[in-house]
């Protein structure tokens, strides 16, 4: 009977132990988790009306931290009757001549420009005085986070002991962006 008691005791122990740490590991990823925003990854939007500027690196596996603002769907214009051949079929994309209607606020404030590096790629539409972050993709391997504040964009990519940080800054200048590599 000390032996049963015995080990209902131990089996006791070990259940709230056990019970202690699960509860103390949530609430220490909650309490870190509750400080940061997520979005589930997007495509970058493209428009023909204006192309990105961006250098040359391999494609984004579509991943982006801002969503899109809404514009209406461009209705298509058809061809000129006097180029078009008889027998061609008009054209399903739109023409690069339509205008968004007026009430459309402009979909960016300045140039989408795209930084690659080693760990990811980073892609900001900056501005005359400010910047906002239009896409962020790890590359395969890497780990990443993201810091937005009011004067400043950083976007740290990290694999094996290496850091890689892509900074958008804009306090009392023009944004800036600047890349620094950094072993840990």
């Amino acid at each position: 009977m000390a032996r049963m008691r015995r080990g209902l005791v131990h089996a006791m122990a070990w259940s709230l132990a056990t019970g202690a740490a699960v509860t103390l590991s949530w609430w220490g990823v909650h309490t870190v988790m509750a400080g940061t925003a997520y979005d589930p990854p997007r495509a970058l939007p493209i428009t023909a009306d204006r192309p990105a500027t961006t250098t040359p690196s391999v494609a984004p596996q579509a991943s982006s931290t801002r969503r899109p603002k809404p514009s209406p769907p461009p209705s298509p214009t058809p061809p000129p009757a006097s180029s078009a051949a008889p027998d061609r079929e008009p054209s399903a994309t739109p023409s690069r001549r339509s205008s968004p209607p007026p009430s459309t606020p402009p979909a960016s404030t300045g140039d989408v420009k795209s930084y690659t590096v080693d760990g990811g790629r980073v892609a900001f539409d900056i501005g005359a005085s400010s910047a906002e972050l239009v896409s962020a993709t790890p590359a395969s391997g890497w780990q990443m986070q993201v810091w937005k504040q009011p004067t400043y964009i950083r976007v740290t990519f990290s694999r094996d002991g290496k850091e890689i940080d892509v900074f958008c800054t804009w306090h009392d200048h023009a944004p800036t962006v600047q890349i620094e590599e950094r072993e840990r």
